[in-house]
């Protein structure tokens, strides 16, 4: 299987402060060990991508639990960033979790901020799974770019999970 990534940008009215961006990534893990990462053991995410997450905190509620508060160090372009996230949604049997952001670096920009997380089986025959990263968000003024820049991150801290998960077994 090839591994290539990809990023597409779904088409907005050029006034609109609405958006959203999403990038795929095939991996070679299965989708419910990468799922379970995010909704179960996020903290594990700093061990497998420590140049882009420091740490990953539990501020409140359960991992993987709607409700839930999480915090996120991470060093995005060469500056340390933190991310206050509240979990929205969690779907085991879509191997699914959407986390808003509450606080942090990126409401500077935005002000709203939602991260969509899904793993899914690679198609028949196919092994390993595909990582869909989507980003919905309402951009705080005309000046503000889409957040596109935020897309080869996931992509690279997406291959290094990958790549962590492997090493697991």
């Amino acid at each position: 299987m090839a591994e290539t990534e990809e990023a597409t940008t779904k088409e907005m009215p050029k006034t609109s402060l609405l958006g959203d961006v999403e990038v795929e990534v095939e991996i070679k893990s299965p989708a419910v060990k990468f799922y379970q990462v995010y909704a179960g053991r996020p903290n594990h995410v700093a061990k497998a991508t420590s140049t882009k997450v420091q740490a990953c905190d539990l501020l409140e509620g359960d991992w993987g639990t709607v409700g839930s508060i999480v915090n996120w160090n991470y060093v995005y372009a060469g500056k340390a960033k933190v991310a206050k996230e509240r979990i929205e949604l969690v779907e085991p049997e879509k191997n699914l979790i959407k986390f808003r952001v509450i606080e942090g670096d990126v409401l500077a920009l935005y002000k709203s901020f939602l991260i969509t997380i899904q793993a899914t089986t690679a198609k028949e025959g196919g092994v390993g799974s595909v990582v869909k990263w989507h980003l919905e968000y309402e951009r705080n003024d005309e000046n503000v770019p889409h957040p596109e820049n935020y897309l080869p991150f996931l992509a690279e801290m997406t291959k290094e999970i990958d790549e962590h998960l492997l090493s697991e077994e």
